[in-house]
């Protein structure tokens, strides 16, 4: 039977429509069920903590919880695949961190492609670290302490929560940028190289300054420098290493991932309603004690900081040569 062309024009149209409007009721009925955020390293410790803090800004803002599930192991690799291998429904998302900039490179072969199978969807803050030495220790500033090192190469033992965490590849930074030598000390998480340096074992450590804050103030431990671009609002009257070393700047950048193919509705209500939480005073207090700062933007926003990322850990993990443990 052949349409009247008015009919058959109505019938093209409406059919034509069709995938946006599913599209749109797909958005509008998300989240269908409770949600879960994957994070790839154990309780406790920054990530976990800020995990469960975005949990729970989404769920005050979509009426679903959304738990936190830790997969800690393979550096974070274990945590990244599960979010790679999961439905792109938006239910599961991504704890996205330095360790995702730092494995594209330090890995040589990994089951997944970090920016081709996770969806950025939003940044949610960048962390600073602390420059942070023992009380005991002679320098008082940057110059003193690189001024140290180079009389005495091969003398400064430096702790690191682990081969290619941040904290290491900071300090592998700042060793190439400031022309000395130091002796790198792997622990097994952040309170053991945190004791370390208590103990007097070794004598740097760049660590995040929420872990470290109270043995700061009580004079245990003196913080040296922040690594960020500019001071810390927790250590206002401590200076940045870039005063000393122009052109250094490090930190870690924190945000959410779903895997690839999650509907962009579904990528942009995400990234609206956590940019909304991150504008409110309380969620930027909860991000200071964490020693971070709110970092908000769009989907592609946070892409170009990653692909930043991991581009400047790369060439840190390519010339201090760090393999993976």
């Amino acid at each position: 039977m052949k349409l009247p062309r008015r009919q058959f024009l109505n019938l093209a149209a409406g059919a034509a429509s069709l995938p946006m409007v599913s599209r749109i009721v797909r958005a509008q009925g998300y989240p269908s069920r409770p949600g879960r955020i994957i994070v790839g390293t154990p309780l406790g410790g920054a990530p976990d903590t800020l995990a469960r803090l975005t949990g729970q800004w989404l769920a005050d803002s979509l009426g679903q919880p959304f738990v936190t599930e830790n997969r800690p192991g393979g550096g974070g690799n274990i945590g990244t695949e599960a979010v790679v291998r999961a439905s792109p429904d938006g239910h599961t998302l991504l704890l996205v961190g330095p360790a995702n900039t730092i494995n594209a490179t330090l890995y040589e072969k990994l089951n997944y492609n970090f920016m081709r199978d996770i969806a950025l969807v939003a940044s949610i803050v960048r962390i600073s670290y602390v420059m942070q030495v023992h009380a005991s220790f002679s320098a008082k500033t940057v110059s003193e302490f690189i001024a140290y090192a180079k009389a005495n190469p091969g003398t400064i033992k430096m702790a690191s929560p682990g081969t290619a965490t941040a904290p290491h590849v900071v300090g592998e930074l700042f060793k190439m940028m400031a022309g000395i030598d130091l002796v790198h000390m792997p622990y097994r998480g952040t309170t053991p190289a945190l004791n370390a340096l208590l103990d007097g074992q070794v004598q740097v450590y760049f660590g995040t300054g929420s872990a470290s804050i109270e043995d700061i103030k009580a004079g245990r431990l003196r913080a040296l420098a922040v690594t960020t671009a500019t001071r810390s609002e927790a250590l206002p009257h401590v200076p940045t290493i870039g005063e000393s070393v122009p052109g250094f700047e490090a930190s870690s950048v924190f945000g959410i991932g779903a895997p690839k193919n999650t509907p962009v509705e579904i990528v942009d209500t995400l990234n609206k309603r956590l940019n909304a939480s991150l504008a409110d005073p309380k969620a930027k207090a909860q991000l200071a004690e964490l020693g971070g700062t709110a970092l908000v933007g769009s989907p592609a926003d946070f892409g170009k900081v990653i692909a930043a990322e991991s581009e400047k850990w790369g060439k840190v993990v390519r010339a201090a040569n760090i393999k993976p443990e």
